[in-house]
């Protein structure tokens, strides 16, 4: 029986797109993509919106074909090696109100035949934003360990430097997260998680379970959660 949302056909039209990652092949199978991908996704998208509000009403789900939280289908091949012209996987971002004029943490959904997980915080914030977040966990020690446990099976993920930031004592006892590049808690979830009837839901508990790493990166870029 397939899910509400995602099915196991979803997964594999996206296992028959990486074989056949080619214009005239996604063109033939555009309905498939409607189907199996699109659709399902902005209905999650939808029944997502009130859930969201309730936890994190600066938040948008916004359900639209171009433009809302579906993220694009194609990729951008102007400076990859990779000129294949689709993206293998879904996501689905939850941005901030005012995260097109300002760096914003947000929420991440990620379906892959290759590993599916969800996210919370920000990505590679510019040199400003993340001078920010490092200030405040210099100033607000003990609140910032207290937010990056999260809950769950969340864990800070992303790259970080070599030598400690400046300005920084290379002795902090926070030196590892302050070392930190992205600030973004992530998830792996199973496929039959992805597939099931409940997913808002399900996405709305887990997402709460980082509610005080969000709220403490959105005190340090100085937007309200």
């Amino acid at each position: 029986m397939a899910g509400k949302y995602f099915s196991r056909k979803t997964f594999e039209f996206l296992k028959r797109l990486e074989e056949n990652n080619n214009r005239d092949w996604f063109n033939e199978h555009k309905q498939d993509y409607e189907d199996l991908v699109r659709t399902p996704a902005l209905d999650l998208i939808e029944e997502f919106e009130k859930p969201l509000y309730k936890f994190a009403p600066q938040f948008n789900a916004i359900p639209n074909k171009v433009g809302g939280s579906l993220m694009r289908v194609y990729r951008d091949v102007r400076f990859s090696k990779d000129k294949t012209p689709y993206k293998i996987n879904i996501g689905i971002q939850f941005r901030h109100q005012m995260g097109k004029d300002v760096h914003a943490p947000g929420y991440y959904c990620h379906l892959a035949n290759d590993g599916c997980f969800i996210a919370a915080g920000i990505w590679r914030p510019d040199n400003p934003s993340l001078r920010k977040i490092r200030e405040l966990i210099d100033e607000k020690p003990s609140v910032w360990k207290r937010a990056r446990k999260m809950g769950g099976d969340f864990e800070l993920s992303g790259n970080s430097l070599v030598r400690p930031p400046k300005g920084f004592d290379k002795e902090h006892k926070l030196l590892k997260d302050l070392k930190r590049k992205s600030f973004i808690g992530i998830q792996a979830v199973p496929k039959r998680q992805m597939q099931s009837n409940t997913l808002p839901e399900w996405l709305a508990s887990e997402y709460r379970k980082t509610t005080p790493m969000m709220k403490f990166l959105s005190e340090a870029l100085g937007v309200p959660f």
